[in-house]
Order: structure tokens, then C-alpha cells, then sequence
């Protein structure tokens, strides 16, 4: 069944409830979003407040600024009517049974049949809730749990309950996937459901053997972060990130509807947590909870003392050794074996975490994929539970967790499954799918039809799936670029797929790509430049840094050159080329996509002109395409020539390196264009690129031809961009060199030192930033830019 969502309602303008109508915003859906009327002024005051301050929040929640037009305010008092004309509801006022039941009760006149009507609990009852519903319905209610920040934040749980309709569970999923870009778990109704029971179960092991070790909270986070492969809020800062009395609230609800899980003696917030509470100490939002901020220094609360000391996160030299190695079973054994208190910590949280995942597997979710894939999205984790679990070595792992059970090491008591030690098993991800505890069998993904547009899904350790290097038909191949095609998709349009680290841009690449151009104007309809994320970080930095150490300036420029040659054959092909970008797009890799016929962006791509950092200039082209872009601009406002109005914004968005953090904001910027194509799943990205290439070659794709009578703003746009340079250095916002290097790029962008209204072609702004370029490289400042980089991952302002 095909559902469409023309128009949304939010019920609630708290803080999860605004940002989720402003996703929904983001997606280009009109949404009405509600709450109780004002007690004075304005009856939307309180709707109107919330949406101010999603303009402030950080990361913002708005992926351009145009975003809030598409939300309206409203009040349950005088506009309920308009929900009759809604697709999707979704409530999401506190987290009260009593106070959901009357809102439903207040509205069900008003939601038509058809629409969809969804409550965003982190885990109260679905069934519990429906029951306040008339029975027409309940076939289209269900729950769906977004994560907070949801704009940021992959998984949504949906939850159905006894009556909910398949077809209509499906076709939410289905939404969710493709126009908001979500990873769905659908999630039984229990507790807390599945990321947040095993989430916060997590928590509470950390909490409880970080005591038991005698462990500081700051040591605690060191060595349950990034080192582990969780977020870098690790543990109790992210406590502080999600509010302390957040936190408090889901453990208090596990300990209220779980009273016969074997570990509801854990259940329960620490005093130390409830006295940080009752002091309004409740994390980031009022500055300070487990940790806060005094001048430069991070203080951390030490429950022995009832105060905060400064935070040392150091972890001991055996541990830090022991999370070196690369084997993963070699890993747990020596942390198991190990007598250092800490690496007996990281054992008991994996063992309690484990555990607890294997007893649970059947009460919480349908199969271990979707305990993995909730941990993942929702809590960051780069790999779930049971991955890691089959990672470390399925049978000798839980050989050990029963020895500790038996010794009474462990948490709990609960032996651990049959099904976890039944005799060949090594894991619960393989080719026949997940294992499902309820069902006593391997689960395969989805056939959701929208999952066909995922060529290559997210996988899991241990499961079957293809990958994009061992797949389809290699056309060509060098050491920088694989040329190939997908014959099952469309044997027509080939897939360009960059090899190098973080996919950076040197020799090899530009000239794999010359020759995949050049294959594909003879064997090919179309290309796509594609691989997955980064796109590319720009030009190889050691590449030009040696160069430049030998002194050798005619390669240099000859590497410039060919760069600049190969962003030109992508915009002139025969074929049209297609960039798919994900992630970051700097330099030479934004450049690169700016050439291309269409660009695919993923939401999140993050486009920029950096090269400013290393104190060069865009060289392959950037400075041309922005300056052309403002004369098509001119030309098209009826006021030929002036171009300056529309370069000054360009000028200072490369003077300062600046990067678009979203896909929109790449288009306002000037990176992408309006009529590109903007995916909120990136792993539809490939597909949706092969398409569009495929459209433009089946419509009879002419290529553009070369500029010519380009009007430039020449000396008099150089002399107005140094105005603001003058003042900048003036006031010590730039240092000397940061002038020179901005001015060459107003230079690059005003097409060089020339009258203003002078008619040039793409040729010639090409020479003028390479000429530029190369000078800027035979400045020592530069080279100690491009070393510092090199060395430190970092910029110099020298």
C-alpha cells in the first residue's frame, strides 16, 4: 500500500516533540505543531517559543534556514479542526499515561480515517494507550520512538499493538526509511522497548561496577568511550547529555514494570543520582550534572566527597595495550585474564552486558539484528552487543560468563539460555539470517519493497550481504579508482569508486578517472562518481608538500593542470556523470562533485572550499564554477555585469573555509545546485545516482559547451573584497599571510587583474587560479601550513 504524508500534526512543543516537526520540516512536509494555549498573549506563545529556540539549539535541528516556514503554530483550544486534514500524527507530550489518554480522548473526533496516529513514548504501553482510542482507530495506531536529537539520530522503534494493521505498519516503515532517512526496528511492546531496556541496562552496569571497582566516573568514561567503540560521551557524560532526570525517569520505569527481571535489584538511580536531581544539577542543560565546566577546567562529581574535583581520565598502561589489539577475542581473553582493576572492569560490563542480552533476546525483540542495528542507531555503538559477543568468540565467551554465573560474579544468577551454548552455534548473525529467541529459528531481513533501493545495506559482523568491492563487473582498475557496473542494475551506467585513504585526490586518482571518462564516452550511456563516505577530502597533501620540498614547481603545476583537466572532461563528457556524495566533499573532492552534470547529496554531506586551512586556494576549478554561477545569476536578474553582489557571499564563504552542514547548505553556498536531487538515506544514494544518470542518457544528454563571455568583476571586485580583509587584519582577526591567501582567492574569484565588466572564458579563470595557487606554494608560510596538517591533522595560523 502506498501511503503519503502531504501533511503532518506534532502534538507537543516540548523538546522532543518541536524537533521532531522541525525533521519533518526538513523533509519539505507542511507540519502543524501543537500545544496547550498560552496563559496570556498569544494563545501560540508556548508553540511560537519553542520554534525561537530551535533556532538556537546546537547541533541545529534545521537543516536550512528556510526550514520553519513549513511548520505552523497551533493550540489545542481553537485549532483542532485542522487534523482532519493530516496524514500523520504524532504525540509526544510527557510521558504521563493519564495525561495521553485525555489528549486522545480530546482529538479522536477530529483524526479521519486513514490517518495514521502514532505516539512517541520511549516506553510506556502502545496496548496500554490504544485502549483510549476508539476501536476505528486503532487499526492505524502504533508507537514510534525517535531518538533524540531526531534529525541526527538514525533509529525509530515502531511499536504495534494488538490491532495495529500490517499494511499500514509497512507503510510507515517504508516512509520512515526513504523520506526521513531512518534505520526501523520494530520493537515489542515492553518496557522501554529495545535500544533504551538494553541501552540502559548498560548504564546501570557501568554504574554499578564503576563503584564496585572503586572507579572515578571520568575513568569510567575513558574507558568506556571511543576505546570500546561507543560515542566519546561514554557512559555518565551522556547521562549529562540526554538530563540526569531523563535518565532517572527511564530506570525508574524499568523498575516499575519489570519487577521479574532477574536485574531488578540494579534497577534503580544511585543516591548520588538523586541528589545531583534534587540540587537541579541535571547535565548540559543547567551546565552542570556529573560534569561541569569551571574556566578552561572540566570538573567531575565524586559521589565519596559529595563534590566535583578536577577530571583525569587516565587509563592504566596495561588496559590501554590490551584495547591495541586487533583481535577481538584476543582482546576479551586478556581483559578476562588480566588482574588491573580496570580491565576487570571492561570484563564485567561486557559479561553483565552479554548476559543480560542473551537472558532478555526473546522478552525484548524479535532476533539479535534488531538489538544490534537499535544499539547502533540509537545509541551510537559502532558495533551492537551480540556482534561483539561473536566477534570475541562465540563459545569460549560464553563459556566464561557461565563460569562467573556459577561463581556469583555476575549481576544475576539467571543461567544464560540453551540456545546460547547449543552445541555448533558461533554466533547469531550468518547467511540464513538473525536468531530470534521468540521463534527458536534465523530471521532474515525485510522484504520491504523500499529496501531494494539500498544496494548495500548497513551490515552486521557475521552477516551474509554484498559489498561494494566484491561486486559487480570491474570495467578498469588502478591503483587510485575502481571503474565498474552493477549488470542486475543497469549494465548501461558505469560506477566510478575512488580507492585512496579517505578517499584523497593524487595521481593515481586523477588519472584512474581520465581514463574512466574516456572508457565510458566510448563503452558507456552514463557515470556515476560514487563510493561510501567520505567523498573525497581533497587533494593529497603529501603529494604537493613533496613537490614542494624538492622544489619542483613545474610538476606542481603540471599537477594542477591535469587536476583542472580532469574536472573539466567530468563537466564536458560525452555522458552525463553524476556525483553521489555522502559525508564530506572538501577541496578537490567538492570541486569535483561542483563539475559533475547532477549531483546525489546525502542530507548530511558536507561541502566545502577549504583549502584556505593549508593556505592555498581552490585550484581544480571551485573559484571558476562560483564565478560563473554569479554571472548566469546576473544575467538572469536582468543586470548583466554586476556580479560583485553575488561573489561577495562566495568570497567570504572560501575566505574562511567555510563547509555546508547539510546538503541545502551546500546549495545555498553556492557547491550544489537547486535542481540537484537530496536524499535523507544515504544508502539510497547509489540507486537513486544510477537513475538520474540513466534519465539524462535516455532524454538524449547534449553537454554543455565551454563559457565564453564570462563578465568578471576584475580589479574593482578585488579592491571591495580587500576592504573587508584590511579591516579584518586591522583588527586581528587574520594574520598577514590568512590576507595574502584571502586575496588570492578574490583575485581567483574576480578573474584576475583585469577592468571590470571584462569578458573572459573558463580557460582563462582556470589559468588565474592555478597561477594563484602555485605562487601562494613557493611561500614558506604555506609549506609550514601544509606540513603542520600533515603532521598534526590540524591548521596553523602562522
Amino acid at each position: 500500500m502506498k501511503w503519503v504524508v502531504k501533511k503532518a500534526a506534532v502534538l507537543g512543543a516540548g523538546v522532543m516533540g518541536a524537533q521532531i516537526a522541525a525533521h519533518l520540516a526538513n523533509a519539505r512536509v507542511p507540519v502543524v505543531l501543537f500545544d496547550l494555549p498560552a496563559k496570556e498573549g498569544d494563545k501560540n506563545g508556548v508553540v511560537k517559543r519553542a520554534l525561537d529556540g530551535l533556532k538556537r539549539l546546537q547541533p541545529s535541528p534545521l537543516v536550512s534556514r528556510d526550514t520553519l516556514q513549513y511548520i505552523d503554530a497551533a493550540n489545542y483550544d481553537e485549532h483542532l479542526e485542522l487534523l482532519s486534514g493530516c496524514d500523520l500524527i504524532i504525540e509526544a507530550i510527557a510521558e504521563r499515561m493519564d495525561w495521553k489518554n485525555d489528549l486522545y480522548t480530546r482529538i479522536a473526533p477530529f483524526v479521519t480515517p486513514g490517518t495514521v496516529l502514532a505516539s512517541n513514548t520511549s516506553g510506556l504501553s502502545i496496548n496500554g494507550l490504544a485502549e483510549a482510542l476508539p476501536a476505528a482507530l486503532r487499526p492505524n495506531f502504533c508507537g514510534i520512538h525517535f531518538f533524540n536529537p531526531p534529525r541526527y539520530m538514525p533509529l525509530v522503534e515502531i511499536i504495534a499493538t494488538r490491532d495495529s494493521a500490517p499494511a499500514m505498519l509497512d507503510g510507515l516503515e517504508t516512509w520512515l526509511t526513504t523520506r526521513l532517512g531512518k534505520g526501523v526496528v520494530r520493537a515489542l511492546d515492553t518496557p522501554n522497548f529495545v535500544a533504551n531496556r538494553i541501552g540502559v541496562f548498560s548504564i546501570l552496569a557501568v554504574m554499578h561496577h564503576t563503584a564496585a571497582f572503586g572507579l572515578g566516573f571520568d575513568t569510567a568514561d575513558a574507558l568506556t568511550g571511543p576505546k570500546i567503540g561507543r560515542p566519546r560521551s561514554a557512559t555518565f557524560r551522556t547521562g549529562d547529555v540526554v538530563g540526569l532526570d531523563t535518565l532517572a525517569h527511564v530506570v525508574n520505569t524499568m523498575r516499575d514494570t519489570l519487577p521479574s527481571d532477574p536485574w531488578h535489584a540494579f534497577f534503580k538511580a544511585p543516591a548520588w543520582l538523586d541528589g545531583l536531581i534534587a540540587r537541579g544539577a541535571l547535565g548540559q542543560k543547567t551546565k552542570a550534572g556529573i560534569y561541569r565546566k569551571q574556566g578552561k577546567t572540566i570538573e567531575v562529581f565524586d559521589p565519596a566527597s559529595g563534590d566535583y574535583r578536577a577530571s583525569d581520565d587516565a587509563l592504566s598502561a596495561e588496559v590501554a595495550a590490551i584495547l591495541q589489539l586487533a583481535d577481538p577475542a584476543a582482546r576479551l581473553k586478556a581483559l578476562r585474564q588480566s588482574g588491573d582493576v580496570q580491565a576487570q572492569f571492561l570484563w564485567a560490563i561486557f559479561r553483565d552486558l552479554f548476559h543480560y542480552c542473551a537472558v532478555q533476546l526473546e522478552n525484548v525483540a524479535d532476533n539479535a539484528r534488531d538489538v544490534d542495528f537499535a544499539l547502533r542507531w540509537g545509541f551510537g555503538w559502532a558495533q551492537g552487543p551480540f556482534e561483539l559477543w561473536q566477534a570475541a568468540g562465540w563459545a569460549d565467551t560464553a563459556q566464561a560468563i557461565a563460569a562467573d554465573i556459577e561463581a556469583g560474579r555476575a549481576m544475576s544468577r539467571a543461567p544464560l539460555p540453551a540456545w546460547v551454548t547449543a552445541p555448533g552455534r558461533s554466533g547469531v548473525h550468518g547467511a540464513a539470517g538473525s536468531w530470534s529467541a521468540c521463534r527458536q529459528m534465523d530471521v532474515p531481513r525485510s522484504t520491504l519493497p523500499v529496501y531494494t533501493r539500498q544496494l548495500f545495506p548497513e551490515l552486521l559482523l557475521g552477516e551474509a550481504g554484498a559489498r561494494p568491492e566484491d561486486s559487480g563487473e570491474t570495467l578498469f582498475e588502478n591503483g587510485g579508482v575502481r571503474l565498474w557496473r552493477l549488470p542486475t542494475v543497469d549494465a548501461g551506467i558505469g560506477i566510478v569508486s575512488f580507492k585512496s585513504k579517505m578517499h584523497a585526490i593524487g595521481d593515481d586518482v586523477v588519472d584512474g578517472l581520465l581514463e574512466a571518462l574516456s572508457r565510458a564516452e566510448r563503452e558507456l550511456d552514463g557515470l556515476v562518481i560514487w563510493h561510501e563516505a567520505p567523498f573525497a577530502v581533497g587533494a593529497d597533501l603529501k603529494q604537493i608538500h613533496d613537490a614542494c620540498v624538492a622544489g619542483d614547481f613545474e610538476r606542481l603545476e603540471r599537477t594542477v593542470s591535469r587536476f583542472q583537466q580532469t574536472a573539466m572532461a567530468i563537466k564536458f563528457s560525452p555522458v552525463p556523470v553524476v556525483a553521489a556524495v555522502q559525508g564530506m566533499a572538501l577541496g578537490g573532492g567538492c570541486e569535483f562533485a561542483m563539475h559533475a552534470r547532477k549531483r546525489v547529496l546525502a542530507l548530511e554531506s558536507q561541502l566545502g572550499l577549504v583549502e584556505v586551512g593549508v593556505g592555498l586556494i581552490p585550484s581544480g576549478g571551485g573559484c571558476k564554477e562560483l564565478a560563473l554561477g554569479a554571472a548566469r545569476w546576473a544575467a538572469q536578474s536582468g543586470t548583466a555585469g554586476e556580479v560583485l553582489g553575488r561573489l561577495t557571499p562566495a568570497f567570504m564563504a572560501v575566505a574562511t573555509g567555510k563547509t555546508g552542514k547539510s546538503a541545502h547548505e551546500a546549495v545555498a553556498l553556492g557547491y550544489a545546485s537547486a535542481d540537484d536531487t537530496i536524499l535523507f538515506h544515504p544508502r539510497e544514494l547509489l540507486w537513486v545516482a544510477l537513475k538520474e544518470a540513466r534519465l539524462l542518457a535516455d532524454a538524449g544528454y547534449v553537454p554543455p559547451v565551454p563559457a565564453r563571455g564570462v563578465p568578471v568583476a576584475g580589479r574593482a571586485g578585488i579592491a571591495a573584497m580587500e576592504m573587508t580583509l584590511v579591516n579584518m587584519r586591522e583588527g586581528g582577526m587574520i594574520s598577514a599571510h590568512d590576507y595574502r591567501v584571502s586575496r588570492a582567492v578574490a583575485v581567483a574569484l574576480c578573474g584576475g587583474e583585469v577592468e571590470y565588466g571584462s569578458l573572459v572564458d573558463e580557460a582563462w579563470l582556470l589559468a588565474v587560479e592555478r597561477r594563484e595557487f602555485i605562487e601562494l606554494l613557493k611561500t614558506p608560510e604555506t609549506r609550514a601550513r601544509i606540513q603542520h596538517m600533515l603532521e598534526t591533522g590540524k591548521p596553523l595560523r602562522n
